[in-house]
């Protein structure tokens, strides 16, 4: 199996068994390290975007990355719907043993994954490449343009770690310490003079869109009962609150369906950074009221308007961040970004949610404002705009692209 579809792999596999064991924790540390693995392997969903990307023309590029994308919130409706149904009748061991199903399925279908012909490009292996994007053609009905199938050169980091047909394949060690020298040699470009700035703004700019994100998934469960709370009003009975959290919950989920098809529109015609600066505007305004108490309707109403839009450029960012790196290191410097994002993801309820349960709405709406004018100054102070602009394979390729790509 190839190196991208063995990153999907292990990712499902990590999340599957994690997941299911996790059910049969006999104790909570097991369940915290059980459940720690399961997200661990669902970090390396960034593969799946850069994989996808791969496959995808230019010109509707971002619009079929959003597509692609809502899956992701058909999967938080199905979450929220599973435990709305599953907590009230079952426990909570039957929740997470039947979300550990998805995973599941995902390892069946990988066998049937192609590898991604740029990929394969990228590693000099043009047969394989071209093997591929035949067996697509003939799925499509179609054939193949004439002409030779080639990548946009080659540098010293791929020449360095690819495995070029006319050679001898490598023994099952030595490919292995190859791949390590290849990975951690992506990961150091990634603060070369080339690419230091642009790394360093979509780090802050993953770590505010991730903290923002996770602020008001979380705030959504926990504002209508610290507003009870905080305002001396009579509590809820445990039941009618923990009802209430799962359908807020799912109402909130089915909001990010507007904000991906308002992504889907704006993406490819006015760009990546300018919908992200739009929608971001938007989380800003919808989130401003709740400075003060609000009722439950209308709360849900807020919170659903700003999980919307910070969807939209949540997922606007996951395109944008593959596009700007080639092919020899996407996955690693989408990665990276990522998992800086989940920092902010973690960092989250210790800060936002600790100063709501600690009745300091205002100052958690406050903090999550900062963090999203921060982020759109980070957005205009990146140098690339990717819209309409073809995917590049090696590092020379964004030299000889820089002149087309960086915002005059």
């Amino acid at each position: 199996m190839e190196e991208g579809r063995m990153s999907i792999l292990g990712g499902a596999l990590v999340t599957f068994v994690a997941g299911l064991l996790s059910a049969f924790a006999p104790n909570y540390i097991s369940l915290l390290i059980l459940r720690g693995l399961a997200g661990a392997g669902l970090g390396s969903g960034h593969v799946f975007f850069s994989w996808f990307m791969e496959f995808v023309p230019p010109s509707n590029r971002g619009k079929w990355m959003v597509v692609f994308s809502t899956f992701w919130t058909f999967g938080s409706v199905s979450e929220a719907a599973l435990a709305w149904i599953v907590m009230p009748i079952l426990t909570w061991r039957w929740l997470l043993a039947l979300s550990a199903i998805p995973a599941f399925v995902l390892l069946i279908f990988i066998v049937f994954m192609p590898e991604s012909p740029r990929y394969l490009c990228t590693k000099g292996r043009i047969t394989d490449a071209h093997n591929i994007l035949d067996k697509i053609a003939q799925f499509n009905q179609t054939s193949l343009p004439s002409g030779n199938l080639t990548s946009d050169g080659t540098n010293d980091l791929d020449e360095e770690f690819s495995t070029s047909e006319e050679t001898p394949l490598l023994s099952s060690a030595r490919k292995r310490t190859t791949v390590r020298k290849s990975g951690f040699s992506s990961f150091l470009m990634l603060f070369s003079p080339r690419f230091f700035k642009t790394t360093i703004l979509l780090w802050v700019l993953y770590f505010g869109n991730s903290f923002v994100y996770y602020g008001i998934v979380l705030l959504a469960s926990e504002l209508s009962g610290s507003q009870s709370k905080c305002s001396s009003s009579i509590l809820l009975s445990e039941n009618v609150q923990d009802a209430s959290v799962y359908i807020n919950v799912f109402i909130t989920s089915f909001a990010e369906l507007p904000g991906l098809l308002t992504a889907a529109l704006l993406v490819d015609r006015v760009g990546r950074k300018l919908s992200m600066t739009i929608m971001f505007i938007f989380v800003c305004i919808f989130l401003l009221p709740l400075v003060t108490l609000q009722s439950n309707i209308l709360l849900t109403a807020l919170l659903s308007g700003a999980r919307m839009f910070s969807m939209g450029t949540f997922i606007i960012a996951n395109i944008f961040a593959p596009e700007i790196y080639p092919t020899s290191m996407r996955s690693t410097g989408a990665g990276v970004a990522y998992a800086v994002g989940r920092i902010g993801g973690m960092v989250c309820p210790l800060v936002a949610v600790g100063l709501v349960t600690s009745c300091h709405q205002t100052a958690a709406i406050l903090l999550l404002e900062a963090l999203i004018v921060l982020s759109v100054v980070v957005i205009l102070l990146i140098p690339f705009e990717t819209k309409g602009k073809e995917l590049v394979n090696t590092i020379d390729g964004v030299s000889n692209s820089k002149q087309v790509l960086v915002v005059a």
